[in-house]
């Protein structure tokens, strides 16, 4: 049966206990209370940071990782940079060395929880899926935000998120920094995009709430909706710049603000906050992670949030441009910012905030505030006191299992979307024929040899082509009987140039946007195109699979493309 998503919300929403009440004059105190109160105030202060560290083991890294951690924090190991700040987390990278294979993250993760001192650690990753994915072969790879929008499939969303949350905790990985609630109105957004589940906010709010109750309720995993007060509407990288978001606060309101609202009321872990300046929401426009009407004033007070919140990188430029990295840590705290992600000079941020608290510019018990909340975060996940450690072994079965596998099928075969079949190509039936697959190819998951194996054809990579690769490319085009191009943001005119000449030949073309959908708005004289919002294998095994008929195309766009499909739009035919 297939459930509305309101009906499902309302369905898991019954899972959810309601805090129990403290009985009247019971003076005891809670365990975090207690752990809290055996803290020292380096100690507390450490608990509000979460920052990487280089290396593939905790006690023996590498001669160069060992060489940038002594550059960075004074010490040589990832466990002497635990001990050395009592860090309250630390986030994986494949560029510190952190996540290689399962048996190994395992083990770093041991090693990690065994050198953090009182507190165990929140170990976290970005592992949204699609374009933002962290976990190496052979986790289970599963659509990312806009291709779950597209699937209009809450269940899907929660089961994604129960599949991340099971592999993530089987290598000690305890937070996923996801899902994405921002809500994707503008195009041209060269950070968020396909990140997004969607452009319209009831979509985006209800796969939002599914994800998070997939992490948390399926797999005790924490999640973190990003990026409040919402970046979707930017043509500005927060990474590189300082993006200003003109939404009026009625806007934001209608906007913005319906899938955090959801977030809370799924009870995230943590909200995380964007680098952005809203004007309507704070006149002073300052950064939203260092704004206290927007932190304060907005998310603790307007929306009700009691959770974490959490900065974004504080390594990024737009929460660097306005003030010193000393000065960035301490403002974000006095907005009401609770946990402090990746400073770019541990040292400078850790000796900030403590001497803030020396000069009275912040208080301990501002302190105490925010290491509460983290506190009872882990307390909910387990890490209040004592981790068991997990097992290398059981994490190298546990990842990328078979029923992993196939739930990521299951949920993959409904986002592929048919846009375009003006020439009533598809579903392609020439079995026996030739297939020349070609255009964009991800040096990950080689998507152009993934779909050329499904569809047995043959693969011609063409990233960025010159002329050149494309004389190359028609060359091989004449002599098949179609032709698949894969676009990839293709406002690159050499993609454009590429396209054109595959049309221009007169053979059968179908062109395939494997990250944004909007490329048919730069691609004319294309009367086949599909879209699947990202590119790895399993996307491409989806797509094999509505090209040839074994599936329906199923996704319906979450977003529209302008002036040419509206939201919802998608084509469907019959299989065989």
């Amino acid at each position: 049966m297939r459930m509305r998503p309101v009906a499902f919300l309302a369905l898991v929403a019954l899972s959810i206990p309601a805090a129990a009440a403290p009985a009247a004059g019971n003076p005891a105190r809670s365990p975090v209370d207690g752990v809290l109160a055996r803290m020292t105030l380096p100690e507390k202060v450490g608990q509000l940071f979460t920052t990487y560290v280089y290396g593939n083991d905790a006690a023996t890294p590498s001669a160069a990782d060992a060489a940038l951690n002594q550059r960075l924090y004074g010490v040589s190991t990832p466990a002497e940079v635990v001990a050395k700040y009592h860090l309250g987390g630390v986030i994986y990278f494949a560029w510190t060395n952190s996540l290689q294979n399962p048996r190994q993250i395992a083990t770093l993760s041991n090693g990690l929880q065994a050198a953090a001192t009182g507190v165990p650690l929140a170990i976290s990753t970005d592992q949204e899926h699609g374009v933002v994915t962290r976990m190496p072969a052979p986790a289970t790879q599963l659509p990312g935000g806009m291709a779950l929008g597209a699937g209009r499939d809450p269940a899907g969303a929660y089961r994604a998120g129960q599949v991340t949350g099971a592999e993530l905790r089987a290598v000690g990985i305890t937070q996923a920094w996801a899902p994405v609630a921002d809500v994707n109105v503008n195009p041209a957004n060269p950070v968020i995009g396909v990140r997004s589940f969607s452009s319209e906010p009831a979509l985006a709010a209800t796969m939002t709430a599914s994800q998070i109750l997939g992490l948390q309720r399926g797999a005790n995993t924490s999640a973190a909706a990003k990026h409040f007060p919402g970046h979707g509407d930017t043509a500005t990288d927060s990474h590189t710049g300082l993006p200003v978001i003109t939404h009026t606060r009625e806007e934001w309101q209608r906007i913005d603000a319906p899938p955090f609202r959801a977030a809370i009321a799924a009870g995230a872990d943590a909200i995380m906050s964007a680098h952005i300046v809203v004007p309507a929401l704070d006149p002073a426009e300052d950064p939203a992670t260092l704004s206290q009407p927007i932190i304060t004033g907005l998310l603790r007070g307007e929306l009700g949030y009691r959770g974490v919140i959490v900065t974004d990188s504080l390594e990024m430029a737009g929460v660097r441009q306005k003030y010193g990295d000393e000065r960035v840590p301490v403002l974000a705290l006095k907005a009401g910012v609770d946990m402090l992600l990746m400073p770019p000079n541990m040292q400078v941020a850790y000796d900030a905030v403590l001497g803030a608290v020396a000069s009275g510019e912040l208080t301990e018990a501002r302190i105490d505030e925010s290491v509460r909340r983290i506190l009872t975060l882990k307390q909910k996940r387990g890490l209040l006191t004592t981790v068991k450690p997990v097992d290398p072994a059981v994490a190298e079965r546990s990842i990328g299992t078979p029923a992993h596998q196939r739930a990521a099928t299951k949920v993959t075969d409904r986002t592929v979307t048919a846009i375009r079949n003006d020439a009533r190509l598809l579903p392609w039936s020439g079995a026996g024929e030739k297939v020349l697959v070609t255009g964009w190819n991800s040096g990950t998951y080689n998507n152009v040899a993934a779909l050329a194996g499904a569809l047995g054809g043959t693969p011609l990579v063409a990233n960025q082509p010159d002329a050149a690769k494309i004389t190359e490319v028609v060359n091989a085009a004449q002599s098949r009987d179609l032709t698949v191009v894969l676009t990839n943001n293709a406002t690159d005119t050499r993609q454009q140039a590429l396209v054109k000449a595959l049309v221009d030949t007169g053979r059968p073309v179908v062109v395939v946007a494997v990250r944004n959908p909007y490329d048919i708005a730069v691609l004319p004289g294309v009367t086949t195109y599909l879209a699947t919002y990202s590119y790895t294998g399993v996307a491409m095994e989806s797509l094999a699979k509505v090209l040839t008929g074994a599936v329906p195309p199923r996704g319906k766009l979450p977003v529209e493309i302008p002036g040419l499909y509206p939201y919802g739009h998608g084509l469907t035919w019959s299989v065989t």
